[in-house]
């Protein structure tokens, strides 16, 4: 169901509406009251359509997005703690000083999206995408990014206490860091920190500083 109407304003379009009727009348409501801050927490938005829509501050904790598009979001502080982000489009989202932890972002993409100060602690990125996205200070800790991309992404004193491995693309990844991550192979796992980790990534084409901490 698509509705192009553009409700209130551009900020509050819903261009495709889930399937859940509890989940669909939360979005009819706030899309109707310009000052409302959306709450839909713990409700089922898988498929949902809110490109371009301004959700800072949203409430929106367990709340199920997969396969949601939400490409040039702002989110603004939004609370997306235990949120499931599986295989949504967030390019060219904001989230900055948004908290995302334990949420699932595995095969999300966040191509160009603004992660500035994002908080994100024990975190399944697997295969993510984040092609030129900006992490500058970000905490990043328990962050599994075995499979992700983060070809020409940037960092400035950002915390990546994350999981890698030999999958992991780094070609382009640029800035300061705080460490350690940890190198995950099939026998084994190594954590690399200071000149150690500095020498993995910018060995796969990153260049990239850690600072000692």
């Amino acid at each position: 169901m698509i509705d192009s109407s553009g409700i209130r304003d551009e900020g509050r379009i819903v261009r495709v509406w889930p399937e859940d009727a509890e989940a669909a009348a939360t979005l009819r409501s706030w899309a109707a009251h310009e000052f409302v801050t959306l709450d839909a927490a713990g409700l089922d938005l898988s498929g949902v359509d809110l490109s371009q829509a301004s959700l800072a501050n949203a409430l929106l904790t367990e709340t199920a997005l997969r396969r949601a598009r939400l490409a040039g979001v702002d989110l603004y502080r939004s609370h997306l703690e235990g949120a499931d982000l599986g295989e949504a489009d967030l390019s060219g989202a904001s989230l900055v000083k948004s908290v995302l932890d334990h949420a699932s972002l595995r095969r999300a993409v966040l191509s160009g999206a603004d992660l500035g100060s994002v908080e994100m602690y024990n975190v399944d990125a697997c295969a993510a995408s984040f092609r030129a996205a900006g992490f500058h200070g970000a905490s990043l800790t328990d962050v599994d990014l075995r499979g992700a991309d983060l070809t020409d992404a940037s960092v400035s004193e950002s915390f990546l206490e994350v999981f890698l491995d030999d999958q992991t693309v780094v070609a382009g990844l640029s800035g300061t860091i705080f460490g350690p991550a940890t190198v995950v192979r099939a026998d084994a796992r190594h954590e690399l920190d200071g000149s150690e980790l500095e020498s993995w990534l910018n060995s796969r084409g990153a260049k990239v500083r850690v600072i000692a901490s």
